[in-house]
């Protein structure tokens, strides 16, 4: 793909009809703003530099495109909405010196690929002219403005659909706003440019026409799906539909089993690898990475997880920046928060929580257990309802589990422990001093059984519910009493 064009996104609108405080571009598709889609499609396509063109919540859109891209985008303030054509010349003052392509592009067009650009960028090449656009076709573009062609069927302009003719109206291929220009014939295009039409602004497609002038325009056209803008929350959620059955697609012929891509739910940073297999109601966010042969069971949401090699996620599992080792065992109903770091051949079983925690390889937590904070070893079998106690409301402890040690259910570890090699932990027990290697370790209270005492105790159970029945009804009574009372006190007509 060519690298000598620039890029130039505008994103400076307000986006009123998303009802939102938040800048338009900056709205979420598969995870990622809709600005940060066509950044990263003009990077594909070999942008050698970005100019974003902001103005409503720039300070918001700067932020995230600095924390996203650094220095490999620039920004340029509009400061007043005078259209598209003035957008463009702000713009063209960051690319005062620049020669060769500008590639202009709209920053509410997420679905655009990189393969559009380069091919636009091809075409005008080939063709030897100054300036391509690229189209596509609806059968009712209505808002869009038409693609004008001359008897040869050379484009010669561009006509905004409010200007339109009913004859031009008619025309079914419509202009996507996304156009490859030579920089020097831009510069020179965008100062003739005037306000004589019926928004008062100045148009950008005015330009296609002043191409036409010396030698006319390229062309490509391209699907209409990948060209779609967003003005509304329902054209929002049309595309992030379309963005992720596009990407179950991809992993889909890259050798992924996706079991119902209608319910697969892939952010646009995550990575599957062949041999994966995806269970329907799945999400994966963030920049997840799921490896060969690893499988995620129906309801499992992650977010910046690294799935490794043939581990086995079961149904309705959640994570977040986390690691699940290699043949590793988790759920169902497990959560991992972040900072959990899982061996291979772990298990992690239902409900059971984990946060800052690391497990070596074959260590077992299968039922009902909150892990914070600690470091486990290798073949460390954790009980039924054992708690790592972490904190002591001011600072967060840490919990040792050295290899091989056996720790009981129903258990209380309070930190900072560290627990011997090979170490027992008797079930009940409330550990608040190291462990030795080897050592049991066992905390209860002597068990006292008092014959004959349960029929006693339940006989004064019985009777202090009665005793409290009564009173109850006793109240009752006074009330009603007390309300009758009233009643007669009170004048009458």
């Amino acid at each position: 793909m060519s690298q000598s064009f620039a890029a130039i996104i505008l994103a400076a609108g307000q986006g009123t009809r998303m009802k939102s405080a938040l800048p338009k571009v900056l709205h979420e598709v598969a995870g990622l703003p809709m600005l940060a889609h066509v950044v990263r499609a003009a990077l594909r396509a070999g942008a050698g530099r970005i100019v974003v063109v902001v103005g409503h919540g720039r300070e918001l859109v700067e932020k995230e495109l600095a924390s996203r891209f650094g220095g490999a985008v620039e920004t340029v303030v509009q400061h007043e909405q005078k259209g598209t054509g003035h957008a463009t010349r702000c713009a063209m003052e960051a690319l005062v010196d620049h020669v060769g392509d500008v590639v202009i592009l709209a920053g509410d067009v997420p679905l655009l690929e990189s393969e559009a650009i380069a091919s636009l960028v091809l075409a005008k090449s080939a063709a030897k002219k100054k300036l391509s656009v690229l189209t596509s076709h609806l059968d009712d573009p209505a808002g869009y403005g038409r693609i004008l062609r001359d008897a040869h069927g050379h484009v010669v302009g561009i006509r905004e659909h409010k200007d339109a003719s009913d004859h031009e109206r008619a025309i079914k291929e419509w202009n996507t706003g996304v156009y490859c220009v030579d920089a020097s014939f831009l510069r020179e295009s965008l100062a003739r440019l005037d306000t004589k039409n019926a928004q008062g602004e100045l148009y950008l497609t005015d330009v296609v026409a002043m191409a036409a002038e010396v030698g006319g325009s390229a062309s490509v056209s391209w699907s209409a799906e990948s060209v779609a803008g967003v003005n509304d929350r329902a054209q929002l959620a049309e595309l992030e539909r379309t963005m992720r059955l596009r990407l179950a697609t991809h992993f889909a012929r890259m050798g992924v089993t996706i079991r119902d891509p209608e319910t697969c739910y892939l952010g646009a940073e995550v990575t599957i690898e062949p041999d994966a297999v995806i269970e329907p109601n799945v999400h994966l966010r963030g920049k997840t990475i799921v490896r060969t042969g690893a499988r995620l069971d129906t309801g499992v949401v992650l977010d910046d997880v690294e799935v490794r090699a043939g581990a086995v996620v079961k149904p309705y599992t959640v994570a977040q920046k986390s690691v699940i080792g290699e043949a590793a065992q988790v759920g169902p109903f497990s959560h991992l928060r972040p900072d959990s770091v899982l061996g291979p051949d772990v298990h992690i079983g239902n409900f059971v929580e984990t946060k800052k925690t690391t497990l070596g390889k074959g260590s077992k937590a299968n039922h009902l257990a909150y892990l914070g904070d600690g470091i486990v070893g290798e073949k460390v079998n954790v009980g039924a309802g054992t708690i790592f106690c972490n904190y002591d409301g001011f600072q967060k402890h840490t919990t040792v589990l050295e290899d091989g040690c056996f720790i009981g259910s129903d258990s209380q570890l309070i930190a900072p422990i560290t627990i011997g090699k090979n170490a027992y932990v008797g079930t009940g027990t409330t550990v608040t001093k190291n462990v030795p290697e080897d050592a049991l370790a066992i905390s209860r209270v002597k068990q006292d059984n008092k014959l004959g005492y349960a029929s006693r105790l339940r006989e004064r159970m019985r009777a202090l519910a009665a005793a409290a029945q009564r009173e109850k009804a006793q109240q009752a009574e006074l009330e009603r009493a007390q309300m009758a009372a009233e009643l007669e006190k009170a004048p009458t007509e």
